[in-house]
């Protein structure tokens, strides 16, 4: 506990909250106190939370702020999940404590939290209300909108998490511009050089129209190598087309009625198997298996005695089992040993049958696997538009790369150059040689004719050609008569040196193949032992593990409640202390030590109380005494008030019926003078 309240006290007194706490203080805080500090805490993370809980029915608070803690995923001590609201209410330091600890050692995570929980917690809309067309529609464009939230702050964090740096873009910009400003110079530098020379601008202009057809001539090859490109790949796409076509012939021309009839057959066959036998055989096994587990979880732990009662147990049926497998040995039925024969075959082909079936079951999966990922690319490459985001670093290796490609293509065209230079003077050559050749050819006809025997060089020719070529096939069935005759002495004599081998081998072999179904029989059974012997000493692990994390909960608890105690009590002796100063002070005979006194301070403030209740109790006799003549008197005052406004009010009246007399006498006298 005082290591937890000293983590808490230690966060609240940085930033943001800066509260100047020590131990003592924040320990001394009232249960309204210890309710704003955390309710400031929660609203450093959720700022709607700001607002003064004395302004608040605590049942809202808790309310608000059990509803942002089940936000955030915070869950209550075991020990005091019963009491949780009641102890937030009262403003409980075994409750509240824990919960600063917590929020304030995830204060970032926790922000995140509920940042994000303003716009992914759903609203709950009933189902009544989604009958409504709009109000379905709307909520639709709401689970949408909530979706793409997801979708963008996903993309915001890749981007933050990635390795772009506005610094380094910075620098590269300004390496750039620096280079820019140094090839300005340099091409003011060469335009005033070139100024010099004469016809300096038809020599610029044919430098420009070389560097256009040089332009143009990297832009054809561009497109040759593109078109080259495309010619690759539509030759791969007519080959893979012809494969097709050539696969779907052959299906069209074994595609005959009673092939599809027999392959339907066949299929129907393997999916009958698989749910006639394979597929219950599965389920009763996994249903035996649950039955099982169900019956060893259900049963109490075994302790050491039941292990050795067990072990004696299987002890019994292993001897009982060999002595059966003797009794039968002894008997040795002939007719017994065909049927083990047929069922060893039986057996054998029943194991081929079902590992053939989970082959094909997981070639279908992994068919259905490849499918689902084929189209969840063929998706991701027709959603994308098929541009990527170059990175700086990688914007540099590709700048270095074509630099160095550059410089390759640089040395390798001036070694093609030469190349073909070479080949042209090799041609060359060629062509004189043929001339040559064909010259001394004509000679020798020429000669030939003049001695009478034409075309003797062409014979002679095609004879040594001839007699090459019949040495060499001679030479070579030689060779394979002998080759195949020693071929066929050597596999003669490894046969019969391998059958006088493998006979004692097979002799063995068959006795070690009984031995072997014996072994694997007895194999299963202790497998099935072993398997149920290790499923309770996995639940008697289980269970100690239960106890030993229960009991390491009681320790903790036992350990919080130790430091509460010992903070109180450390608390209490300051008290004591505190009062012990208090009696010393007021023992004390010197009067100046006895006034610091807090005894003499509350009586000093007890005595002036008492003085001014006098004081105000002599105040309300002397009110007592006058409030029936006040009374009167305030009565009287009100009834000349009365009457003043009532001679007010007949002294109005007298002036608008004097006024109104007034004007009835003018309009007399103006008649008689008409």
């Amino acid at each position: 506990m005082s290591e937890q309240l000293k983590i808490i006290v230690e966060q609240l007194n940085k930033e943001p909250f800066k509260k100047n706490f020590n131990l003592i203080t924040f320990d001394s805080l009232d249960p309204m106190q210890l309710l704003q500090i955390l309710n400031d805490v929660l609203a450093e993370i959720d700022p709607k939370q700001t607002i003064d809980i004395r302004e608040e029915m605590p049942d809202q608070t808790v309310k608000r702020i059990c509803a942002l803690l089940a936000m955030l995923k915070y869950k209550p001590p075991g020990s005091l999940s019963d009491v949780f609201r009641q102890g937030l209410v009262t403003g409980s330091k075994p409750v509240v404590h824990p919960i600063l600890h917590w929020l304030l050692q995830r204060v970032p995570e926790l922000k995140k939290r509920a940042y994000l929980a303003r716009f992914l917690v759903k609203l709950e809309v009933p189902a009544e209300f989604l009958q409504d067309d709009v109000i379905n529609d709307t909520y639709h464009q709401y689970e949408e909108l909530v979706e793409g939230f997801k979708t963008y702050h996903k993309e915001c964090e890749q981007l933050r998490t990635s390795g772009f740096s506005t610094a380094e873009i910075r620098r590269d910009i300004s390496a750039m511009e620096e280079e820019k400003d140094q090839l300005i110079k340099r091409v003011e530098r060469l335009k005033k050089r070139v100024e010099s020379v004469s016809n300096h601008q038809r020599m610029l202009e044919q430098a420009r129209q070389l560097r256009v057809e040089k332009e143009r001539e990297e832009s054809l090859t561009h497109q040759k190598q593109e078109q080259k490109n495309q010619l690759f790949q539509a030759e791969q796409r007519l080959q893979r087309s012809q494969q097709q076509l050539k696969d779907l012939r052959q299906a069209a021309a074994d595609a005959n009625p009673e092939s599809l009839i027999r392959r339907l057959e066949e299929e129907i066959k393997i999916n009958s198997y698989m749910v006639s036998e394979k597929l219950p055989k599965e389920l009763e096994g996994m249903r035996r298996t649950v039955q099982y587990l169900q019956k060893v979880a259900s049963e109490p732990a075994m302790g050491q005695d039941d292990l050795h009662e067990l072990e004696d147990k299987i002890k019994e049926v292993d001897s009982q089992i060999n002595q059966l497998i003797e009794k039968r040995m002894m008997r040795n039925d002939p007719m017994d040993d065909k049927l083990t024969l047929y069922r060893q075959q039986a057996s054998i082909i029943i194991r081929r049958k079902e590992s053939k079936a989970e082959e094909l079951q997981e070639a279908r999966e992994e068919l259905a696997a490849a499918e689902r990922v084929l189209k969840q690319r063929n998706s991701q490459t027709q959603g994308s538009d098929g541009e990527e985001v170059i990175r700086s670093d990688e914007l540099k290796r590709l700048v270095a790369k074509l630099r160095t490609k550059g410089t390759m293509y640089k040395k390798k065209r001036q070694e093609i150059a030469e190349l073909k230079a070479e080949y042209g003077v090799l041609q060359r050559t060629e062509e004189i040689l043929k001339q040559k050749h064909e010259n001394l050819q004509q000679k020798l006809q020429t000669v030939e004719a003049e001695k009478g025997i034409s075309g003797y060089s062409d014979t002679q020719e095609e004879l040594e050609r001839v007699s090459a070529i019949k040495s060499e096939l001679d030479e070579k069935k030689g060779r394979t008569l002998d080759d195949m005759s020693e071929m066929v002495k050597k596999l003669n004599s490894m046969m019969v040196e391998k059958k006088s081998a493998l006979a004692p081998i097979i002799k063995e072999l068959r006795s070690l193949r009984q031995r072997c179904q014996d072994l694997s029989h007895e194999y299963e059974e202790k497998k099935v032992q072993y398997e149920s012997c290790a499923a309770g000493l996995e639940s008697n692990r289980s269970k100690l593990e239960q106890e030993v994390k229960t009991l390491r909960e009681e320790t903790a608890q036992d350990e919080n409640r130790y430091h509460y105690v010992n903070c109180m009590s450390e608390i209490i002796e300051m008290q004591i202390q505190r009062a012990a100063e208090e009696m010393k002070a007021y023992v004390s005979s010197d009067p100046q030590e006895r006034k610091k006194a807090i005894r003499e301070m509350y009586m000093k403030n007890i005595s002036e109380q008492e003085l001014l209740g006098k004081k105000l109790r002599e105040k309300q006799k002397l009110v007592r005494e006058s409030h029936g003549v006040n009374m009167e008197q305030m009565k009287m005052w009100r009834d000349l008030e009365q009457l003043m406004e009532c001679k007010r009010q007949c002294f109005i009246q007298a002036q608008s019926q004097a006024s109104i007399g007034q004007v009835i006498q003018e309009g007399g006298e103006d008649r008689l003078v008409l």
